[in-house]
């Protein structure tokens, strides 16, 4: 009898630490990183971290993951949402790239395109559980049972609000696309996932609060709630928002979360090696706890931090480029609290080792050489097609912020414009390798400068000059109801200062 008891005494620690492991982003935009085998058995062996989410569905990756026991997300691209509403391209999806490897790779997720009601166009928008649910009906006639369909939002479907018991989804996306989803995912017993970042939200007087550091409480007064961290805040104002739609019962993931360790000036005093240590420590602590939170009591989410490695190939900022839990060569940059007993092995890594990417597809093509280069669309190359680069591109984790509406790329408005920065991130962001600037043929590699300043410069300013007079001076001056964007202003304003010294020096 002692002996039964302790056998199942020991199986139950086990059940209990393999629900509250955390889990792990795993990006690949750096030109140091190491192979994908050596990163499965890193994490299998050294850290307590039991599963990671990858931004597309590389082949190398899930099978580097085959027999760890590591669970593994895939996420599908973008540009594919619209064609997964068929239900045969849905089912041919599955077939190439999970049932060669479940369940061998024990592929636990697939999320259809990553915060697409942020970034996406409306097409996107519109197709997106349609979408999610050719690809649920496509793994159940592969016989595939335990793989769940989801997709990833950013906390831009809430509207503003500093208290979880005000908060609820954006007006517009809450009945026209977010009920419909939440019941898809009571239908399939998935889980809606989430991507809350308090690092976005960071003011210094909340440091504290954002940090999981020690602060006075914040009390909810419409839902009688205290609340010691941000991170609580911000899931119980999705759980207030879906339970205002009538879905409460549905589960929650985090997809993503973190904090960067290293920044540039002005991204200063927020990223730090100690801010990071304290926000990533904290969440694993928190996460670990199994307390869950104040609304939610003792109810587990599956919890991805963003993100496993420093990503030197990242667009935007420095601090873009650290988010990592680790450096290339494994050493941690601080400690989270993932790691196992006993010391850590600093491995060599090739300093231009590449993880493949699966897609785009991609022929062989002859090398481009010497100067600098560029990835810009074939002049035969439809918009519909550049379109779904686009999109592919912005779900790659390439920062497309500025080909959006009132980003400093964003004119001229045209879909070959913003589809040859996109194009053209993503290949540096792969280390200008001719391969990644295909695009099923779409693309070419050139030497010559695309940026074509002049005429560049002629848009933008006969554009603002437009705008300056048909726009700004009947709007703003005579009719001042009308709103002007600060942003906009701002942007058109000051090019047209730049242009006007210009031409005091010609």
């Amino acid at each position: 009898n002692f002996f039964l008891l302790f056998f199942s005494l020991i199986l139950l620690l086990a059940a209990v630490t393999a629900v509250h492991s955390i889990g792990v982003n795993y990006g690949t935009l750096g030109d140091n990183l190491p192979p994908p085998a050596q990163v499965a058995q890193f994490l299998k062996d050294k850290t307590t971290i039991d599963r990671v989410k990858l931004f597309d569905a590389n082949p190398d990756i899930l099978r580097a993951f085959a027999n760890t026991g590591i669970l593994v997300a895939v996420t599908i691209p973008n540009g594919e949402i619209p064609s997964l509403t068929d239900a045969g391209y849905a089912r041919g999806w599955v077939a190439a790239n999970i049932k060669p490897f479940h369940p061998q790779t024990r592929i636990n997720y697939i999320l259809v395109g990553n915060e697409i009601l942020h970034w996406g166009p409306q097409n996107l928008r519109d197709n997106l559980v349609a979408a999610m649910g050719s690809v649920h009906d496509a793994l159940q006639q592969e016989g595939i049972r335990d793989v769940k369909v989801t997709t990833a939002h950013s906390l831009a479907i809430l509207e503003p609000s500093d208290l979880p018991g005000l908060a609820r989804f954006r007006a517009g996306w809450d009945r026209g696309v977010l009920a419909p989803m939440l019941e898809f995912h009571r239908r399939t017993e998935t889980p809606f996932m989430v991507n809350p970042y308090p690092y976005f939200g960071y003011i210094p007087e909340k440091a504290d609060l954002a940090l999981f550091r020690p602060t006075a409480p914040v009390f909810d007064r419409f839902t009688r709630r205290t609340y010691g961290n941000m991170f609580d805040i911000l899931l119980d104002s999705v759980y207030i928002s879906m339970m205002k739609l009538g879905y409460k019962d549905v589960e929650i993931a985090v997809g993503e979360t973190g904090w960067a360790s290293q920044g540039e000036t002005f991204e200063q005093p927020k990223c730090s090696v100690d801010n990071a240590a304290s926000y990533n420590g904290g969440l694993v602590r928190h996460y670990n706890s199994g307390r869950g939170t104040p609304l939610m009591p003792r109810r587990k989410f599956d919890t991805y931090i963003f993100g496993l490695f420093n990503e030197n190939l990242k667009e935007g900022s420095l601090a873009e480029k650290n988010f990592g839990l680790f450096r290339p060569d494994f050493t941690p940059v601080y400690d989270a609290g993932v790691m196992r007993a006993g010391p850590t092995p600093r491995i060599k890594v090739d300093a231009m080792q590449k993880v493949p990417s699966p897609a785009p597809p991609a022929q062989p093509k002859p090398p481009v050489t010497g100067g600098k280069k560029w990835c810009v669309p074939k002049p035969e190359a439809s918009n519909s097609a550049l379109q779904k680069n686009i999109d592919y591109v912005c779900s790659q984790g390439i920062d497309c912020k500025p080909i959006n509406s009132g980003g400093p790329c964003f004119t001229p408005n045209t879909v070959r414009d913003h589809a040859s920065f996109a194009m053209n991130s993503y290949y540096h962001a792969k280390g200008l390798i001719d391969y990644s600037c295909d695009f099923s043929g779409t693309a070419l590699i050139t030497t010559t400068d695309p940026s074509k300043l002049f005429l560049s410069v002629y848009i933008k300013v006969k554009f603002s000059l437009d705008w300056l007079l048909n726009d700004f001076l009947t709007n703003s001056l005579f009719s001042p109801q009308v709103p002007v964007h600060a942003n906009t202003f701002l942007e058109r304003t000051t090019l047209l200062t730049w242009v006007f010294f210009k031409l005091q020096k010609m």
